[in-house]
């Protein structure tokens, strides 16, 4: 099967987006894809904000990039848009990192003023950068992830039930994306 980059946008360690994304793997692993994650939160600060392309988990994360045929993007909504950290990670990949790839977008916020964050916001960048196709994405709110004590993940049905149809379809292209030539 195919090896999926799922990628956390989320700066805090308690984020709800970071523990869906982990929930959202073993769907993905149960599917028969090798799922590789990357918690952009742990990338040194230095390199993201100093913009260093050379710094080991610059290159570290350039290459699982690379190595994966799709890439589930997971961000919270802050003020309309996606993450700081999401943009100072994808800024530092190369101009067309997700070239032939399949792409899912997916965002977590306290309001459905946020919903559109994900087309409006995320979907024009993971374009500009090539991607082969972008699957429907999906907004969860913030109130329909529970968090136990015990670090299990509880989402409500609805949108658990729109949450497998979009990892499902998100599955299912994956592999059949036409590489796509880029002009240098």
């Amino acid at each position: 099967m195919a090896t999926v980059l799922t990628v956390s946008g989320s700066p805090s360690a308690s984020s709800r987006t970071h523990r869906l994304l982990r929930h959202l793997d073993q769907r993905l692993i149960a599917q028969g894809h090798e799922v590789i994650p990357l918690d952009i939160r742990t990338v040194p600060a230095e390199a993201l904000l100093g913009a260093d392309f050379r710094h080991p988990a610059i290159v570290e994360a350039t290459e699982l990039f690379a190595r994966a045929d799709g890439v589930v993007v997971g961000t919270p909504v802050y003020k309309a848009s996606y993450s700081g950290v999401l943009k100072a990670l994808l800024d530092l990949l190369p101009q067309y990192a997700l070239t032939g790839k399949t792409v899912l977008p997916l965002a977590t916020g306290g309001s459905v003023a946020h919903v559109l964050a994900i087309d409006y916001a995320l979907r024009p960048v993971l374009s500009s950068m090539g991607a082969g196709h972008i699957v429907q994405g999906w907004f969860t709110l913030d109130t329909d992830i529970t968090v136990h004590e015990n670090g299990s993940l509880t989402v409500a049905p609805g949108a658990a039930e729109a949450l497998t149809q979009v990892v499902d379809q998100f599955s299912a292209a994956l592999g059949r994306t036409p590489l796509l030539a880029v002009a240098s």
